[in-house]
C-alpha cells in the first residue's frame, strides 16, 4: 500500500489499523535537541481520543503513546522518532455482519475493488482511528513551531446549522467544551440539536476552522508547492472531509475584484494588509497575516437507521450498522486538523531555509 507517508523534510509515515494490536508513526527529519516526553505528545492524543463525552464513541481506548525510539535523556538525536498508541478497546465481533457487505458512506467498496481484500474491522486503514500517528507527530511539530514563535490553533466553526459567534471567541473553551467550540453558547445550542440526532438514530456533520499566527510572510512556493495547497492537500487526506477553504473561499466567486482584493499599506515599516480575504496566502505563498483555513466534514456514516446497500455476492439488501460510532465526527477531529495544518506549515518553514542564498551563506559562515 502506498500513501502513508507524508512530508519532505520532516516526514512522517503512520502505521496500524483500527482493530489490530496497535497504531503509530515514525517521524524523520525532526532536528536534534528538541526537548520531547511523552506528555507533550499525550496532550494532544488526549484532545481526540474516544469515549470522553455523552456526543462521541463509547468506544474507550486511554491512546497512552510510547516513544519507542528517536529520543534520549529528553532531548531528540536526530534519528527517526517512532511513536506506538496500542488499541486496548477494540470489539471486532461488532463489525462481523458487515464483513460480506459495503457500509453507505464508507470505503469498504472501493477499498475492496482496488486491492480485493480488506479488513472489515472498523475499517482497518480506512479508519478513523489512523489519525492517532497525525496527531502524535504532530505535537512535536507544534512544539517546533512554538519555539519558532508560530501557533497552530484548530476549533469547530459550525456543527449543521448553529455556527458559533466569532464575537464570543475564546480559546480556552476550544478545549473545555464537549464540542470542541469556542463559544460556550453555541456549544450549549448544539449539545440540544446532536442529543435529537442520536435518539432519531441518526448523525450530524460540520466546519472545522484552524488559524495559523506567527507565520513570516514567504512560506510555500510558486508551484506546485503552494502553501494553499499543501494545506488543502493534507487536510482532504483527513477522513471525512469533504471540502476545504482558505480565507474566504467560496465566498470570493460572487465578489467584485475591488471587494475581495486585500489592500496593501505600511505600518511601522512593515507591508501589511487591511482585510484578510485571502487567508494569509498570496500565490501560494505566506504573506504574513494569519493563515485561515477551513474544513467541512460529512456526516458520520455508520448509523443505525436502516440502509440499503449490495453484498460481495452482488445481491440488494438492507443493514442497519452497529457497533460503536461518533454521531459527529468533528470535535475530535479539530485536533487532527491541527496537527496536519501544523505539519504541512513546518515541513514549508524547513523548505524555506535553502530558498535564498544569503540565508545559506549565513548559516555557514555563522
Amino acid at each position: 500500500m502506498a500513501g502513508s507517508s507524508f512530508g519532505n523534510i520532516f516526514k512522517i509515515t503512520t502505521w496500524g489499523e483500527s482493530h489490530g494490536k496497535a497504531l503509530g508513526v515514525v517521524i524523520d527529519g525532526c532536528p536534534a535537541g528538541l526537548s520531547l516526553c511523552e506528555e507533550d505528545i499525550q496532550v494532544y492524543l488526549d484532545r481526540r481520543k474516544p469515549g470522553q463525552s455523552r456526543i462521541s464513541t463509547p468506544r474507550r481506548e486511554d491512546d497512552a503513546v510510547e516513544i519507542l525510539s528517536g529520543v534520549f535523556e529528553g532531548r531528540t538525536t536526530g534519528t527517526p522518532i517512532s511513536l506506538m498508541v496500542r488499541n486496548t478497546s477494540q470489539i471486532s465481533k461488532d463489525y462481523s455482519e458487515i464483513a460480506s457487505c459495503y457500509r453507505p458512506g464508507h470505503a469498504d467498496y472501493t477499498y475492496d475493488e482496488k486491492y480485493g481484500f480488506r479488513d472489515y474491522r472498523g475499517g482497518g486503514r480506512s479508519s478513523g482511528r489512523e489519525t492517532v500517528g497525525r496527531v502524535a507527530a504532530g505535537a512535536v511539530a507544534c512544539k517546533i513551531l512554538q519555539a519558532l514563535g508560530v501557533t497552530v490553533c484548530a476549533y469547530t466553526r459550525s456543527i449543521g446549522s448553529i455556527e458559533i459567534d466569532m464575537h464570543r471567541f475564546d480559546r480556552q473553551a476550544i478545549l473545555n467544551t464537549p464540542t470542541a467550540m469556542p463559544d460556550t453558547a453555541a456549544d450549549e445550542a448544539v449539545i440540544g440539536y446532536l442529543e435529537a440526532a442520536r435518539k432519531a438514530h441518526n448523525s450530524v456533520g460540520g466546519c472545522m476552522e484552524c488559524i495559523v499566527e506567527g507565520l513570516p510572510a514567504g512560506i510555500g512556493d510558486p508551484v506546485f508547492e503552494k502553501l494553499d495547497a499543501n494545506l488543502a492537500k493534507a487536510i482532504m487526506s483527513i477522513g471525512a472531509v469533504k471540502a476545504v477553504e482558505i480565507g474566504d473561499g467560496s465566498k470570493v466567486s460572487s465578489r467584485l475584484g475591488t471587494e475581495n482584493n486585500d489592500a496593501f499599506r505600511m505600518k511601522e515599516n512593515e507591508v501589511t494588509k487591511t482585510s484578510n480575504h485571502a487567508g494569509g496566502i498570496l500565490g501560494g505563498i505566506s504573506d504574513g497575516s494569519t493563515v485561515v483555513v477551513r474544513a467541512h466534514v460529512k456526516p458520520t456514516p455508520s448509523i443505525m437507521l436502516t440502509q440499503q446497500t449490495v453484498n460481495q455476492s452482488g445481491s440488494d439488501i438492507d443493514i442497519s450498522i452497529q457497533g460503536r460510532h461518533d454521531p459527529i465526527i468533528v470535535p475530535r477531529a479539530v485536533v487532527v486538523m491541527e496537527c496536519m495544518t501544523a505539519l504541512t506549515v513546518l515541513d514549508a518553514m524547513l523548505i524555506n531555509m535553502s530558498a535564498r542564498l544569503d540565508s545559506v551563506v549565513d548559516f555557514y559562515k555563522r
